[in-house]
């Protein structure tokens, strides 16, 4: 029996794909490496730094680990500034009612993101109050497909593994979900994703009730 749903929180309940994408272009265009959206989706689900050894596969020169720390934080300030935008009207169609119809029924929810940026997305699109626990990049020192971040959700939760259902829409979501014990509803890019547990387009198509029961 599911006790607990566990979201992840970027292209799950808000989306803020176009501002990641943008803050690495800017980045990367500054330092002259190649950078689109093919690679942008490469990066879903991955921590920040992890991404920028991606990005910096298509590097022409080698980079000290003092330079990759300073473009991870310029990143992320493009980032913050992009974030700070944001407002309950980004909140994705469908969230808001899985997330009360599940309160309504005594199901614990919680976030389980790699985003050291989590707190801030919360606080802008109202919903810094609404989770009984929040796991983020803060927390933790080792990003998704490592399920590190979902075990520690768990716990503030005061569940076991098997109680829990992340609904993540990476395919390192998905992975980590699994490996921690744990069931895994896909949505989004991991609706296609074989290994998930169960599947939906998005959450408004989703049929979480019964998954619950």
């Amino acid at each position: 029996m599911i006790q607990a749903v566990i979201f992840d929180l970027d292209g799950v309940l808000v989306t803020t794909d176009d501002c990641h994408y943008r803050a690495w272009k800017r980045m990367a265009d500054e330092e002259h490496i190649p950078f689109d959206r093919s690679i942008n989706e490469r990066l879903r689900g991955v921590s920040r730094m992890d991404s920028l050894a991606i990005i910096l596969e298509k590097a022409t020169k080698p980079y000290t680990e003092a330079e990759k720390a300073g473009m991870a934080a310029r990143k992320n300030a493009y980032y913050v500034d992009l974030i700070g935008l944001l407002t309950p009207k980004d909140i994705l169609p469908g969230a808001m009612d899985i997330v009360n119809a599940l309160k309504a029924r005594g199901i614990r929810i919680a976030i389980g993101s790699s985003s050291r940026n989590t707190p801030i997305i919360l606080q802008r699109i109202g919903l810094d109050k609404t989770f009984d626990a929040v796991a983020d990049g803060n927390q933790i020192t080792h990003s998704k497909p490592d399920p590190e971040v979902f075990l520690l959700a768990a716990r503030l939760l005061g569940c076991e593994p098997a109680e829990c259902l992340v609904v993540e829409d990476a395919d390192a979501g998905i992975e980590a979900a699994l490996r921690g014990g744990m069931k895994a509803l896909g949505v989004g890019s991991a609706s296609k994703n074989p290994l998930a547990t169960y599947r939906a387009e998005n959450l408004a198509a989703a049929n979480l009730a019964e998954i619950v029961q």
